[in-house]
């Protein structure tokens, strides 16, 4: 058995899904097959399958995502799409961190709370600055033209972790037309 020594050293990115009937396959591999494009051979992102996609279940995503944490390295990239978002940052909220994340990107997102959507399952995000692991490079993505996710959430995003970068991006829609390129440049800005 031989060992891509490249790949082996390649920095390490968690892509979590949004939810809904076939997304996983369907829709935000696309965005996975766009970010591996743009960041290269020097990052492996890692794309499992949340359970229950069609019905996503916040105990048991958050579940799945802790078991996918203790698989990453320090200095890891996590990023989130559409609910996958929503969660990825409330587990990050509640959980202490193993590893050190290099970074945290969310792209279309729904928030939790007052301005957002009710959850009775998820709580309200207002308050991820204070929760957040600290020091994490936080960035928010949402396409201007996004029929599923109101642009306002990436505001309320903004509101409760001030010191994230915030990116609306023009004539893009919530899968930000398959196009995750910006995402990629922000990535490879941290090193």
């Amino acid at each position: 058995m031989s060992i891509d020594y490249n790949r082996a050293m390649a920095k390490q990115v968690l892509f979590i899904q949004g939810a809904g009937e076939g997304v996983h396959d369907a829709w935000d591999s696309k965005l996975v097959a766009s970010l591996e494009r743009e960041l290269g051979e020097s990052y492996a992102v890692r794309y499992p399958r949340m359970p229950g996609e069609d019905d996503p279940s916040y105990p048991a995503w958050k579940a799945a995502l802790i078991g996918e944490f203790d698989a990453l390295e320090d200095g890891a990239i996590v990023v989130g799409h559409s609910i996958g978002g929503t969660i990825l940052m409330h587990v990050l909220a509640e959980e202490p961190q193993r590893p050190r994340l290099g970074g945290l990107f969310v792209v279309a997102a729904p928030f939790i709370g007052e301005g957002g959507w009710p959850s009775d399952d998820i709580g309200d995000g207002k308050d991820f600055s204070e929760r957040l692991p600290p020091g994490i490079p936080v960035y928010f993505y949402h396409g201007l033209d996004d029929g599923e996710v109101p642009t306002a959430h990436v505001h309320l995003y903004a509101k409760a972790v001030p010191h994230a970068v915030v990116r609306t991006l023009e004539r893009r829609d919530h899968q930000l037309n398959n196009d995750m390129s910006e995402v990629a440049r922000d990535i490879r800005s941290l090193g």
